[in-house]
């Protein structure tokens, strides 16, 4: 019977902050910042295990908590009337730098001439104008930030023009409603809790960036159609062009359902946190708009509250002809959200099939990678893998590849090395057959010149690759077993779960 150390290895680890979140390393500190703020000095205590802590059922405090968050580590004024939707720091700062991640990747082209001048969209950006204002600092992107309520577009009108380095970079555009309106029964008392809750929501369902089923099971009786002002097409002008947009969607099919969790209070109106059909009617507005709107974005992506809808977007998306989809899980502290990206661009890198025969190559594939890393940290881990053994490695980051260059010692100082720690049994006897002595490999001669490339497949999954550089070259038993030490280690280092090695 395993023990109960070997179940909790197996079990997967939760994901975490994006590394690149300014509170990866650093989370905010409540004692400083009461210290160094007056204003919010009121708010903290110590919790029993001496920690200093917030009331997060009170709405003055986590306002105030972002209030100074935006100031001493962002350097914005900030300030949202009682009621409206009060935003988390880290949270929103882990969407902006997953979009990041998205346009850096370059796994589609650039559609528009403005360069290397990103411009964003925030659907429904609210009072707090939250991701205008972090995209603006952090990264000098500019926006376009839309919304529908009075009170909403003029306190974020207040919020751009109170940071003047920053504020030619936003525009708050108004929706016009039109004649459709937004209906939110039973929501006059106007009180509601934020959607920033801690209350689990979710269904444990895998999600891959492949076609699902159309017939995934709606739930009966509820009406997942979107009747509302326009959410894209009409807000969005002629000749316009984008590199993305984003939305932190209205959650809730009903204020009851919004007031769920006693353990968050941080506002929220019922126009930003309700809608007939829920989260699930107003991203299959925004996917429609898309299906018509195509090119004007390079990347089209939003924020959902419960994991178990991605199944169904993910279907639709593939039915309106999308060539990309991606998801990702947001963390903070107990509450995860889910990001969803998808493009019509043609992507600019072909995927690779890992079934290619070719006499001078041999592929690996890397599923499951954790999140926090990218094809980038393979590709330098992979240098590092070859160079420890004293092999000499030339290391393009824009072709993603490290062309190597190892002599007959450097073939038995990588074999000779130390095997990485197995969790798993097979983990354990795929690395055996690796411990072969050298006289049996049939080592080469010369000096072997060959190259290792990364190809990124779909998300969380790579394909590496390695070609002989001579054209008349066959793959030797040391190659194969340095592939296979070499895919032993990036596994055990940047994966969830077990590779599989594709003969090619």
């Amino acid at each position: 019977m395993p023990s109960n150390n070997n179940r909790k290895r197996k079990k997967r680890e939760r994901p975490t902050i994006h590394p690149k979140n300014k509170y990866s390393d650093n989370p905010p500190d409540f004692a400083l910042l009461a210290s160094l703020y007056p204003s919010f000095q009121p708010y903290v205590f110590y919790s029993r295990n001496g920690r200093p802590t917030i009331d997060w059922t009170d709405f003055n405090a986590t306002r105030e908590l972002t209030r100074v968050l935006l100031l001493h580590d962002h350097g914005l004024k900030w300030w949202i009337p009682d009621g409206q939707l009060c935003p988390t720091v880290p949270n929103r700062s882990n969407y902006i730098h997953w979009i990041e991640d998205l346009l850096l990747s370059e796994i589609i082209p650039k559609t528009n001439a403005s360069g290397d001048n990103v411009r964003g969209f925030d659907i429904g950006t609210g009072a707090n104008c939250i991701y205008p204002l972090l995209g603006a600092s952090l990264l000098g992107w500019s926006f376009v930030g839309s919304d529908i309520t009075d009170v909403a577009l003029e306190w974020a009108e207040r919020n751009v023009k109170d940071n003047p380095h920053i504020s030619e970079l936003i525009e708050i555009r108004k929706v016009e409603r039109g004649n459709d309106t937004l209906s939110v029964e039973n929501s006059h008392d106007g009180k509601s809790h934020c959607c920033e809750s801690k209350l689990d929501l979710t269904e444990n369902v895998g999600i891959e960036g492949k076609p699902f089923s159309s017939s995934y099971d709606l739930r009966a009786g509820v009406n997942k159609s979107y009747y509302g002002p326009p959410v894209l097409l009409g807000v969005v002008k002629d000749g316009e062009k984008f590199d993305f947009c984003m939305c932190n969607p209205p959650f809730f099919e009903t204020i009851e359902e919004a007031g769920l969790n006693p353990k968050t209070s941080c506002g929220g109106t019922p126009e930003e946190m309700v809608c007939p059909g829920g989260e699930m009617a107003f991203i299959t507005r925004i996917i429609e708009d898309s299906s018509i709107l195509k090119h004007t974005f390079r990347w089209y992506t939003t924020m959902l509250g419960r994991k178990l809808n991605l199944k169904f977007l993910i279907s639709k998306l593939w039915e309106v002809g999308v060539t990309i989809v991606k998801t990702t899980e947001f963390v903070q502290g107990q509450t995860c959200r889910w990001g969803l990206a998808w493009s019509f661009v043609p992507p600019a890198r072909k995927i690779i099939s890992p079934h290619v025969a070719e006499k001078n190559n041999l592929s690996f594939m890397l599923e499951g990678i954790e999140r926090q890393y990218s094809a980038i940290n393979v590709l330098e881990s992979i240098k590092s893998f070859f160079c420890t053994s004293g092999a000499s490695c030339n290391l393009n980051t824009s072709l993603f590849t490290v062309d190597i260059t190892a002599s007959n010692d450097h073939y038995k100082a990588i074999l000779k090395s130390e095997e990485p720690h197995c969790d798993r049994a097979a983990s354990c006897e795929d690395v055996q057959d690796t411990s072969i002595t050298s006289s049996c490999l049939n080592l080469p001669k010369d000096k072997l010149c060959f190259r290792i490339s990364v190809f990124q497949q779909t998300p969380g999954t790579l394909l590496v690759r390695g070609s002989l550089k001579q054209a008349d070259s066959k793959i030797s038993g040391a190659f194969s077993l340095i592939l296979k030490r070499l895919e032993e280690v990036l596994r055990h280092k940047f994966c969830r779960e077990k590779t599989t090695v594709y003969p090619s």
